[in-house]
């Protein structure tokens, strides 16, 4: 697992470790990928044209697609991440060029998100925001997700507004036990950061209250002592 620097000497003070977002991006992927790129799949054919044009057209598309990002997702769970995006090797295509060259597929969609994320992780906020804006999740989770992501890239910015925004929506989308209170942290070291202590202070103990056995509610005591000892 690649290593990064980072700008705080304490890791539970830090606002965005960009390993960890990548390790719940990779572990996403993992259960859910197919799913996502089996959608096609389970469309209903309504009409005849429309049936031919998924048949002979959108479905081997999107096969075609999926069998050219295979190589681009190794190098991404290798961190290779400049490979992943433009050269993966074995001649197939990257990331970038999967999301242009495979327009109107599930897997090109998805290969915006895994662009996002692969910028995400070299630091190249800017295009990591407009690859992550142009995917369109479905679902419940995917979205919180995408959410997430962008406010890591915003907070990485430093433009913690923003950054806020993002979080809220990923925390509100898709009520998840593992996602839900590892954004809700977030907000409330953002509110820290503000010195919005009762903010911080609510928002932790809702973690307390309705995730304490997540990985965030088991050691979420130690930011409530430290919002509340801050408050005075």
């Amino acid at each position: 697992m690649a290593t990064r620097k980072k700008s705080s000497a304490k890791a539970d003070e830090t606002l965005v470790d960009i390993v960890e977002v990548k390790e719940q991006a990779e572990d996403f992927f993992e259960r859910y990928r197919f799913v996502i790129l089996g959608a096609v799949g389970a469309l209903v054919l309504a009409v005849g044209g429309f049936f031919a044009y998924t048949n002979f057209y959108k479905i081997p598309k999107q096969q075609e697609a999926v069998e050219q990002m295979y190589q681009a997702q190794i190098q991404f769970e290798r961190d290779s991440f400049t490979q992943a995006l433009t050269n993966p090797g074995g001649g197939y295509q990257g990331f970038l060029d999967i999301s242009e060259n495979y327009k109107g597929t599930d897997a090109a969609n998805l290969a915006l998100y895994y662009a996002g994320i692969s910028y995400l992780n070299l630091g190249q906020y800017d295009a990591a925001i407009d690859y992550l804006k142009s995917y369109k999740p479905a679902g419940d989770v995917i979205p919180a997700m995408k959410f997430g992501a962008l406010g890591d890239a915003y907070s990485e910015k430093n433009d913690f507004g923003q950054a806020m925004s993002y979080y809220k929506k990923a925390a509100s989308t898709g009520v998840n036990e593992a996602i839900t209170p590892y954004y809700l942290k977030k907000i409330g070291m953002l509110h820290e950061r503000n010195s919005e202590w009762d903010q911080a202070i609510k928002v932790y103990q809702e973690i307390k209250d309705k995730y304490p056995t997540s990985p965030d509610g088991r050691d979420i005591d130690k930011y409530l002592i430290r919002a509340e000892a801050k408050k005075g």
